[in-house]
């Protein structure tokens, strides 16, 4: 269990915070590109701040305070010109930049403007999403990790905006036993009930689970019953990227799940996910199909029948900050002991005036993660279970999904 005191270090994470100080080091996404098409303007809010996330009339990006300097009017009711945002209320210009460039109120011959900024932070886009960063220049580049960058695969993102800390959901990246439990024998008692196909590949004991840090984050790896050490689980394993993402995949799906800190007690569950069956060619997408994960009933209950919905349910259900001083930890808890003192570590890196872990400066091409291929040993078998049994039966492009898995399966099938 852990102190209260160091509890709250851990979990809050606004600006001057020691655990904010750390979280502003690194690119976190805060909207996917389309949701800039309809209106290019939207609130943000992330790491406690409340920003506005604007496309300028020139198609350029930019991330300020959403209260204007002025009157504190909200700049989400901005209206985009080619040089920046306007105010709504009475027409103060601000550039991507931040600078004040225009008072139409004020005298001609008025130097006010030059005096007056607006605090902005630097964008990108990358996979379809938009990247921002709040820390300390100069700013590190945008890790090109694999799934964000591949050429050939269709993409799909599902997003969630918890009532709950990122910590305890990163937590659950580094808890291998939740799966044969939550996602096995909880899982089977909820579909048999149901008279509904039993999800088989998530069920099997863990003979031993192991955690070894790397220049990114922690590689989980697993034993499975029936498994040997040749087997992927084990020898691959996947990564937990610190500090808020996990890969994951198998059977020609690859995912990075995302857990962007909105404030202490929100958070963006993103699950980005990369779909190549079989090596087939995919068709381009101009957008990348997003869609909104449902977690809870028309009554209010946590929807816990599919695998999703169930990590949300216990991520929820420890409340808005887990009360950790109040838990008690096991030798299954290996890989949650070290991660906690990972983020101890790295606290004091920033302490020190040093980059924390993962930080990259060189420009690169790729950052190829570690990562199995054919999960839980189950072959193909696995993805047939997590596309039909996961959070993928509420995208809009389910059926775009499956066809190129139906062909895929139909090669493998005239291959024999």
């Amino acid at each position: 269990m852990l102190t209260e005191k160091r509890n709250q270090q851990l979990t809050r994470i606004g600006p001057g915070t020691p655990m904010g100080r750390l979280l502003r080091r690194y690119w976190y996404p805060v909207a996917v590109t389309g949701d800039l098409d309809e209106l290019p303007v939207r609130r943000v809010r992330l790491l406690g701040e409340d920003l506005v996330l604007f496309r300028d009339g020139s198609g350029r990006l930019g991330l300020v305070d959403e209260a204007c300097p002025h009157r504190r009017a909200s700049l989400a009711y901005g209206v985009c010109e080619p040089d920046g945002l306007r105010c709504a209320y009475h027409g103060w210009l601000f550039g991507r930049d931040g600078r004040c460039l225009e008072q139409p109120a004020e005298p001609p011959e008025s130097t006010f403007k030059d005096r007056i900024t607006i605090t902005a932070y630097p964008v990108q886009e990358l996979g379809g999403m938009v990247w921002a960063y709040l820390g300390p220049a100069p700013a590190p580049v945008v890790p090109r990790y694999d799934v964000f960058v591949w050429d050939g695969v269709f993409r799909d993102i599902g997003h969630a905006l918890l009532p709950v800390s990122w910590m305890q959901i990163m937590e659950n990246a580094v808890d291998p036993h939740h799966v044969e439990w939550l996602h096995g024998r909880y899982f089977r008692s909820i579909q048999e009930r149901r008279g509904l196909p039993v999800a088989r590949t998530f069920g099997r004991r863990h003979v031993k689970i192991a955690f070894d840090q790397f220049e990114h984050g922690i590689i989980k790896r697993r034993l499975l019953e029936g498994q040997s050490e040749d087997d992927d689980d084990w020898r691959v394993g996947h990564p937990l990227v610190f500090p808020y993402m996990m890969r994951v995949g198998g059977g020609g799906s690859d995912q990075m799940q995302i857990r962007v800190p909105v404030d202490d007690q929100t958070t963006w569950f993103v699950l980005y996910t990369v779909h190549h069956p079989g090596g087939l060619p995919v068709a381009p997408q101009e957008r990348i199909p997003a869609y909104e994960v449902p977690w809870r009933d028309d009554r209010g209950n946590h929807i816990v029948d599919y695998i999703e919905g169930q990590d949300i349910m216990t991520w929820v259900t420890q409340g808005p900050i887990a009360e950790r001083n109040k838990e008690h930890l096991g030798a299954s808890d290996a890989g949650v002991i070290m991660l906690r003192r990972l983020f101890g570590e790295q606290l004091a890196r920033v302490e020190a005036g040093e980059d924390p872990l993962g930080v990259l400066r060189a420009e690169h091409d790729v950052v190829e993660l570690p990562c199995e291929k054919d999960k839980f040993g189950a072959g193909a078998a696995f993805q047939t279970e997590w596309l039909h049994m996961g959070s993928h039966r509420y995208s809009r492009a389910i059926r775009q999904i499956e066809e190129p898995y139906a062909r895929a399966g139909a090669s493998a099938g005239a291959g024999r």
